[in-house]
């Protein structure tokens, strides 16, 4: 590795308009060819300072120093011309078009007045093979696996010259092989010489992947560290100020009846695709079940008709012994179902609503807070300062609009929100995706608190690490199908797992079967 520091940020100090301090005085360094990662808990200022790297957000105060050079980085053009490119966690790629397509976007290559596709394929099967992806550059995105998608992200900031490359998450829905195989990639560009800015709330990835780590609390960088030198613990306790136990602890469930039932469903997307093939699967009151799959295999279906958003096409779907499809979203509200979604800031928030007004929303009808047709707010006031002390919500207090806060911030103003109106049933979608591990520690905790209180639960997780741990039973979805069913989880492991998620293997359906307990 080379000792000299090819990437300087200097002093750098951001502060929003609103008065929040992200980034107070914080310094910063990386050579080149080696992989740095930058952990921190959210709302810490590592995305803040990444985003200036790459020129979507400017300093107040301080200095970025690429190569030598003091550079201004004015907007994202200027950081992809001084060699600086960034793969965000949601992809920005359209469906429609090829690979080659994409990875040319805004400096397509012509002939005449045509976009000339032939050199656009050459241009791309060379960038496949200097750097070891395989990808066919004639697919259309909208075919392709998240694993290849991602590839494809990197392959468009390599081609236009990246030399150090800001990974933010990117680990977040792959499977443990896209991991393995993306890893050995990752190494492959570091001994090209590239530098890898490696965003990771994964310790173990971070751990086993990376060869420096800084870590930023509160603005602030508290240190970095070669990662011979550091544990995981040393990582997760730099980053919150506390050791974090990184399993949580539970006893074994002692589940009663089933509350959620699907017998036989078929389900269909939007477009009328049948994303759901005849699954049969129930949830018990006092236990967590959980669903894995990579994205995009009927889960996300799946969710929206046990929640209410969508229905059901063929079979049947009840809770607490009723039809789903006879109760709207309001009426499964006041059954008591609780819903963690997938995407916070879609479905989870509204951003310009206030804190208070964000966790008092399903509460209204509650005689606790109604005085004949006025609300009782010095009730909401009361309740709602509590939730934010009792979730440790990092804010100016409960009247700060929502959307000001971080990421896993806004995660546990939802969680605060679900879990408070004890609920019978909860829906979890990707509950800690992209939050650090003292949030995520508290989730997790409070979910099988939840479980143990009765509550029925299914989660659906991204992270097998978070599946193998919480869930009593799980199952496996591929191509809309339940294709393995693990009444044990310490029976199998992340690969494994794997091997279902990717549809490499399948357990016969007479094992399958077990997934339904009435």
């Amino acid at each position: 590795m080379d000792g000299d520091d090819f990437l300087r940020l200097e002093h750098i100090t951001k502060v929003y308009d609103n008065g929040i301090m992200a980034n107070d005085d914080v310094n910063f360094s990386a050579c080149k060819g080696e992989i740095h990662a930058i952990c921190g808990e959210n709302g810490a200022g590592k995305s803040t300072l990444m985003k200036q790297l790459y020129g979507i957000e400017q300093p107040n105060e301080g200095r970025i120093i690429v190569k030598g050079r003091e550079v201004k980085l004015t907007n994202p053009q200027v950081a992809i011309a001084n060699g600086i490119g960034m793969v965000f966690q949601h992809f920005m790629l359209v469906p429609s078009l090829t690979v080659a397509e994409n990875i040319m976007l805004g400096i397509e290559p012509v002939a005449g007045l045509r976009f000339d596709t032939e050199r656009a394929m050459a241009i791309t099967r060379e960038a496949c093979e200097r750097y070891g992806f395989k990808v066919d550059p004639a697919a259309r995105i909208r075919n392709l696996t998240v694993g290849e998608k991602q590839k494809v992200e990197i392959l468009k900031a390599l081609v236009r010259g990246a030399e150090i490359l800001i990974l933010d998450e990117p680990t977040a829905v792959l499977t443990p092989q896209e991991t393995s195989e993306l890893f050995v990639q990752l190494r492959a560009l570091r001994e090209h010489g590239h530098t890898i800015l490696f965003i990771s709330h994964k310790l173990s990835e971070v751990k086993s992947l990376c060869d420096r780590v800084t870590v930023i609390r509160r603005g602030h960088t508290t240190g970095t560290y070669d990662m011979k030198d550091v544990s995981e613990s040393d990582i997760s306790r730099m980053m919150v100020g506390v050791n974090v136990e990184l399993e949580v602890p539970k006893e074994p469930a002692v589940p009663g009846a089933a509350f959620l039932e699907a017998r036989d469903l078929c389900l269909f997307d939007r477009n009328g695709k049948q994303a759901v093939n005849d699954i049969s699967f129930s949830v018990r009151t006092g236990e967590i079940v959980g669903i894995a799959g990579v994205q995009g295999n009927g889960q996300e279906v799946l969710i929206d008709a046990i929640t209410g958003f969508e229905p059901v096409g063929r079979g049947s779907l009840t809770m607490d012994g009723h039809d789903v499809q006879s109760t709207d979203i309001h009426g499964l509200r006041q059954d008591r179902m609780g819903y963690i979604p997938e995407d916070r800031m879609v479905m989870g928030v509204a951003g310009n609503l206030s804190i208070r007004e964000n966790m008092i929303a399903d509460k209204l009808d509650a005689p606790r807070y109604n005085k004949g047709p006025l609300l009782d707010q010095a009730a909401i006031n009361q309740d709602t300062d509590a939730w934010v002390k009792d979730y440790d919500v990092l804010c100016d207090g409960a009247t700060q609009p929502v959307g000001m806060l971080s990421g896993g911030n806004i995660q546990k103003v939802v969680v605060a929100r679900e879990l408070t109106s004890s609920p019978k049933f909860i829906v979890c979608d990707q509950p800690t995706r992209g939050i650090d591990v003292g949030a995520t520690d508290s989730i997790r905790r409070r979910l099988v608190r939840m479980r143990d209180a009765g509550s029925a639960i299914l989660l659906v997780s991204a992270d097998l690490g978070e599946l193998l741990n919480l869930s009593d039973r799980l199952f496996v979805m591929f191509d809309g199908e339940i294709v393995a069913y693990f009444p044990d989880v310490r029976a199998v492991s992340e690969e494994e797992l794997g091997y279902y998620m990717l549809g490499v293997k399948r357990m016969p359906s007479e094992m399958i079967e077990g997934a339904y307990i009435a």
